[in-house]
Formats: C-alpha cells, structure tokens, sequence
C-alpha cells in the first residue's frame, strides 16, 4: 500500500502565493517521477509540473515561469511553490507518484486539495 497525502491547499487573492506539500509513504521500491497535476470544474485533469527523480523538472505550459517543483527525496515528498496565482489557476490539485518494482511500472494518486485562487 502507498499512501499520498497532500497538504497547503486554500483560497488566495489573485498575485499571492501557495505551497503545497505531499508525502508518500507505505511500500515504495523505487521512485520515479513524483509531480502534481490539476482539474478544474469540467476540465480534464492536466500536468502542472513533474519530475524525475535525478533529472529536469518539466512545467505546463500556464506555469511556467510562476511555479516551482521541487523534491526532497530523503523524505519522499513533493513540494509545488506556485507564485503569481491567477483565477484560472483555480482547481484540485493531485498529488501523483509513479514508482518501479521489477521492470513493473505503478502510478498512485493522492486524495486532491484544492486551490482557489479568488478576490
């Protein structure tokens, strides 16, 4: 069993800032990639940002620039640093895992936290 669970999420005022946090923990081999992405009220859910562990970070493109991912692997967790928060921006965002166990690929989902971002 993994376990995901997501922290940081609220409501801010257009041009503040938020940091979310999440942690796994349970039976993980091998990490991956860890990343976060969101889904708005009838969007499909997209990429926010993610990142292999050892390698770049890679940003949808409605991010870039204003949000940061960041991964302390001693800890297993992900962190997402999103500055200039915009209205669109608001959505549940989703903590997401994938792992290696034998040549065998798992992804894992956290439980969502929601951003508003909203005057």
């Amino acid at each position: 069993q993994v376990q995901l669970v997501e922290s940081g999420g609220g409501l801010v005022q257009p041009g503040e800032s938020l940091r979310l946090s999440c942690a796994a923990s349970g039976s993980i081999f091998s990490i991956r990639t860890m990343g976060w992405y969101r889904q708005a009220p009838g969007k499909e859910r997209e990429l926010v940002a993610d990142k292999t562990i050892g390698g770049s970070p890679n940003y949808g493109d409605s991010v870039k620039g204003r949000f940061t991912i960041s991964i302390d692997s001693a800890k297993n967790t992900v962190y997402l640093q999103m500055n200039s928060l915009k209205p669109e921006d608001t959505a549940v965002y989703y903590c997401n895992l994938r792992t290696q166990r034998a040549l065998t690929n798992y992804m894992y989902w956290g439980q969502g936290t929601q951003v508003t971002v909203s005057s």
